[in-house]
């Protein structure tokens, strides 16, 4: 059933109907219709779908094998109890189903017919065909017999004897080849010895090439395998010839290796190989360095230091090898990046020839290698600028990591500079080689800053404590044309090209002053080291600051006692901005001829060069340290501003020192004249909080005492020398001193104001209103210490309660206008009198400037005045007449004090006048006169009402101007 199946499925056949029912098993035998049958079948419709569902509705198990036994089957379907009716039935349809799959049989026999007679001609032919082909080989065969039997023996003989003979010339040929080749070892390795790495290879490759060729020889294996191992040695000799280039490059050694590897077709392997040996060759040359120096300061030690990490290696560095090694160690990489840097330099300059040669080629000739080439250049570049900042980030943890491994917090200032400078100039190395900021030298030597200048700032601040405790504020005396720029500390600021300058900072600088830079590269490329310059071999410079005696020259000396008369008798010298006499420099600070004019006779400085500054040795001190600190911020910009706040707290430690010593006083207050400004006292307070340690001194001024962190960054408060005599009269009560300290002061806040600007360019934008805030409220007071410290001098230096006794003791109310004044004047114009001579006697010790003077006598004035207004207010009675005796009294005061003085106005002149006159004020002219001057004191103006009582004020009056006054009063209570 299943070939029916796949039949009717196929629709093709070969077999007849005949032959088809013949090849079926007897189980499968379709039995032959009987006459009945096929009369029904004829009878039934024909209906192609009816017959289609017939078929479809056989089970499949009919067409699963050919050993399916239908009768079985049908058999076992069978159900336990039969019923004839409906087995006839089921009789039926199989019948009717057998009667479909044979009709569908039929016609497909039927169809197929033609082509069955078809194939079967074609059978046939195919037949007749191949018995032809028999019988033409059978004729080949006999016909090659033939032939095979009509050639001689003898002439196969002779081909054959000239063929061998033709092998063995070959043969010949290759084993002289082999002879040869086994002797080139002894070539290679004279060349190897010479080191022709290019010749060497070029030879090994083409015996290599040759030993191909007669690879079939069984001794060529052996040779083959001799040679490779031979290019194997060529390539390791080779990576040790690359090596060596990373310390000491040649032009001749490298072209030749870069020459082999290019032969090899291991270009791009070679620059691997490169980097990883410099990389290497940094590692190997700090720790050998290193390991150098520990060994030699250990001595005898047992300590394993090969076998030590480079990190832990660096903590055993001594100080005093310690710069040694740095410096050491900075040339030893430094030749290493100027290999590198010659490198690329090398490689540049190949390919400008290359690309100048190109051009000139064919058309067409070696595209394809012509292109591998360019890959190869271009990876090799690429290769190589991407080395660049890899192996400067060696070099900068390398050299951090010696840099951390020592404490150099107690290291001498000349030392860390020089290790600033080191650094310094290994940055600037470092910029030039690969552009790059180095953040990790500036982070690591930024630690290591900020640890040393807080150690060395509070060391500093303890040494300039000692140096004020000491100091017995004398003149130290220099040239009149005396600059800080003279110093060594300040040299840095005049050097176009310092090694003490950042890197960025010189490139800048070197911008503005020179077209043309020439790198540090280009500089030592034909030999030395940047980092060879010895350091102990400092320039030996002299200072000539200082003044051998009271005069620079004769000439000056004269100049200086000559009459003051006109300006004709000025020196020269003088008229002018004071210039340097050996560099011609003018110095910031320059006296105008009106000053010089206005100190013919109010400046005691006679017995003193006319312009030298006055200053002590401890201002030249502090002076040398705020140098010593611009350097080390000029070098470190991250640091700047630790370093100006540490400036600024010097400036801050002299201007508290001076004022404790010499202005503190507690009759400031009720003196009323307005001595300490607010912003002067906001400074003070300011300083003593933040810099002074109060607790030494157990004084309650300042805030509750800190953590012990902020007493740390605290200085105790300094105590005046007991050499410094301030309450002898004969000195006038150490006017010398007073004026030495607070005019070294007063320069010393000058010479911040030159430094101003520089500072400025050093501090990070951020930070610089710090600076500005400094400069505006601590810097500019300085001068405004003159007057508490002057004031102390000015009310001891005359006796005004003497004055006060005697005015008392005068009768105002008088009948008569007197014409002669009181005696109570000339005393008080006597004390003036002895007052001036004093001061010119300490004009010799030291210069007294104009502007002190000015002060002294104001103070002193000023402290007289107030005294006759108070000795004024202390009368009982007083007539009109009494009234122009004081007046008069005063007029003759001021007539005899402007002989004395060049001081113009005359202090508090108004102060004195005007309370003399406001005894003439009517009641409501005197009621706005109290309003109006609150100057006065409460008793001042009290007795000025109770002196006019009965004159023309009556008691109302006098209880209403009272009752004014105790309205003024009652705020201030």
């Amino acid at each position: 059933m299943q070939k029916i199946k796949s039949l009717m499925a196929r629709g093709q056949g070969l077999k007849s109907p005949q032959e088809s029912m013949a090849d079926m098993s007897p189980v499968e035998n379709f039995r032959i219709p009987s006459k009945e049958e096929l009369r029904e079948m004829r009878e039934q419709p024909i209906d192609p779908q009816a017959e289609q569902e017939i078929i479809d509705s056989i089970e499949e198990v009919y067409f699963s094998s050919d050993s399916f036994d239908m009768v079985q089957h049908e058999l076992e379907k069978l159900p336990p109890d039969l019923n004839l009716q409906e087995i006839e039935d089921y009789r039926d349809k199989l019948k009717r189903q057998q009667a479909a799959v044979s009709k569908k049989v039929a016609d497909l026999i039927l169809e197929k017919q033609p082509s069955y007679v078809k194939e079967l001609e074609r059978v046939t032919s195919l037949q007749t065909n191949l018995q032809l082909a028999a019988v033409i080989c059978t004729n080949a065969r006999r016909q090659l017999s033939t032939s095979k039997e009509g050639f001689t023996e003898a002439s196969l003989g002779l081909l054959a004897n000239q063929r061998r003979r033709q092998l063995l010339t070959g043969l010949l040929k290759s084993l002289r080849t082999i002879k040869t080749l086994q002797r080139t070892d002894v070539r290679l390795s004279e060349m190897l010895e010479e080191e022709d790495y290019p010749g060497a290879i070029q030879l090994c490759l083409e015996c290599q090439k040759a030993a191909s060729t007669f690879k079939h020889y069984s001794c060529i294996s052996e040779l083959n395998s001799k040679l490779q191992d031979t290019l194997e040695q060529i390539e390791e000799q080779l990576d040790v010839a690359l090596s060596k280039t990373c310390k000491h490059f040649d032009v001749a050694h490298y072209t030749k290796v870069q020459l082999a590897y290019t032969l090899l077709g291991k270009t791009q392997t070679a620059m691997d190989q490169l980097h990883m040996h410099f990389t290497q060759a940094i590692h190997n040359t700090v720790f050998q360095v290193v390991l150098g120096y520990v060994e030699l300061c250990a001595g005898n030690a047992d300590t394993k230091f090969q076998k030590m990490q480079y990190k832990d290696l660096c903590t055993h560095i001594t100080t005093d090898s310690y710069i040694p090694c740095l410096s050491d160690l900075c040339k030893a990489l430094w030749e290493v990046m100027l290999s590198y840097h010659r490198t690329m330099q090398w490689h540049e300059e190949q390919d400008k020839e290359e690309a100048a040669s190109s051009p000139a080629d064919p058309e067409g000739s070696g595209e394809e290698g012509s292109d591998e080439a360019v890959v190869g250049r271009t990876y090799v570049k690429k290769k190589l600028e991407h080395g660049l900042t890899r192996i400067w980030q060696d070099v900068q943890l390398k050299v951090k990591a010696y840099l951390l491994g020592t404490d150099m917090s107690n290291f001498k200032y000349d030392d860390f500079i020089v290790v600033l400078d080191v650094i310094s100039r290994l940055m600037q190395v470092g910029e030039e080689f690969c552009g790059s900021r180095s953040e990790v030298l500036q982070e690591s030597i930024k630690r290591q800053s900020v640890n040393y200048f807080k150690n060395y700032h509070r060391a500093r601040l303890e040494e300039l404590r000692m140096f004020l405790e000491n100091e017995t504020w004398e003149l130290c005396p220099v040239k009149s044309n005396f600059s800080i720029a003279q110093l060594h500390e300040f040299k840095f600021m005049g050097q176009c090209r310092s090694p003490s300058v950042s890197p960025s900072r010189q490139a800048n600088t070197s911008a503005t002053t020179s077209p043309v830079e020439v790198s540090l590269f280009e500089q030592y490329l034909q030999g030395g080291n940047p980092f060879e310059r010895q350091i102990d071999n400092k320039e030996e410079e002299t200072e000539d600051v200082l003044a051998s005696n009271g005069y620079e020259s004769d000439e000056l000396e004269k100049n200086v006692y000559q009459d003051y008369d006109s300006d004709s008798d000025v020196a020269d010298e003088l008229k002018q901005d004071y210039v340097d006499e050996q560099t011609g420099d003018v110095p910031v600070k320059s006296v105008s001829r009106e000053t010089l004019r206005s100190r013919k006779r109010s400046d005691y400085n006679l017995n003193k060069a006319a312009n030298a500054p006055i200053l002590t040795n401890t201002t030249l001190n502090v002076i040398r340290l705020v140098g010593k600190y611009m350097q080390m911020m000029s070098i470190l910009q991250p640091i700047a501003f630790d370093v100006i706040h540490c400036v600024s707290q010097l400036f801050d430690y002299y201007l508290y020192a001076v004022y404790t010593f010499f202005g503190r006083n507690d009759m400031y207050e009720s003196s009323g004249l307005g001595l300490i400004s607010s912003r002067l006292r906001t400074t003070l307070n300011r300083i003593q909080e933040s810099l002074i340690d109060m607790e030494p001194s157990g004084e309650s001024m300042g805030p509750p005492h800190g953590p012990p962190e902020e007493r740390r960054e605290k200085v105790p408060s300094p105590h005046l020398s007991q050499m410094v005599v301030l309450t002898a009269s004969g000195t006038l009560y150490g006017l010398a001193q007073r004026v030495v300290a607070t005019e070294s002061l007063v320069f010393l806040a000058e010479q911040f104001d030159f430094l101003q600007s520089h500072l400025d360019t050093m501090m990070p934008a951020a930070k610089k209103p710090f600076l500005q805030q400094f400069y505006s409220q601590t810097v500019s007071t300085a001068s405004e210490l003159r007057k508490p410290i002057y004031w102390i001098v000015a009310a001891r230096a005359i006796d005004y309660e003497q004055m006060l006794l005697m005015m008392a003791g005068v009768k105002w109310d008088i009948k008569e206008i007197m014409s002669q004044h009181n005696v109570y004047v000339d005393v008080l114009l006597k004390e003036f009198e002895q007052f001036n001579l004093r001061l010119a006697e300490v004009s010799r010790q030291v210069r007294i400037p104009l502007a002190v003077s000015n002060v002294l006598w104001e103070h002193c004035i000023r402290l007289a005045n107030r005294t006759l207004v108070e000795g004024y207010a202390n009368v009982k009675k007083c007539s009109n007449e009494g009234r122009a005796l004081m007046q008069l009294d005063f007029q003759q005061f001021l007539t005899k004090l402007e002989r004395l003085t060049d001081l113009r106005p005359i202090p508090d002149k108004e102060f004195v006048e005007t309370y003399i006159k406001a005894y003439y004020l009517t009641e409501n002219d005197m009621e706005q006169f109290i309003k109006n001057h609150r100057e006065y004191s409460m008793k001042q103006l009290a007795n000025l009402v109770n002196v006019c009582l009965g004159s023309h004020i009556n008691k109302k009056a006098r209880q209403k101007l009272l009752a004014a006054i105790d309205d003024i009063d009652r705020p201030k209570r």
